[in-house]
């Protein structure tokens, strides 16, 4: 198997202006086109985590989306806790 069709799994907390920006919507969205699932969800100290689940190369394109995230967010810090697959997500949720 291809890298790229890998199946993966990333947590992420993303910290800055993160929350009040629409993130969580605009990922899910972009979440969707790629085909990925798993969950966002804001964090009571203004932070955002995030599970992507997918293959390897859209898990990537998520990613890069979050680094700089909808229009009115600012990015500060991104930190990707790469974990084994385990396909318990059928879409991607907003909590």
């Amino acid at each position: 198997m291809d890298d790229e069709d890998e199946m993966v799994r990333a947590i992420l907390k993303l910290s800055g202006r993160v929350q009040g920006v629409a993130f969580r919507y605009y990922a899910r969205n972009k979440a969707n086109q790629l085909g990925i699932t798993g969950w966002i969800r804001n964090l009571d100290n203004g932070d955002v985590e995030a599970v992507f689940e997918g293959k390897n190369s859209l898990v990537l394109q998520m990613i890069t989306w979050c680094k700089r995230g909808p229009s009115l967010a600012h990015v500060e810090n991104i930190d990707i806790d790469w974990q084994t697959y385990t396909g318990e997500f059928n879409q991607f949720n907003i909590f």
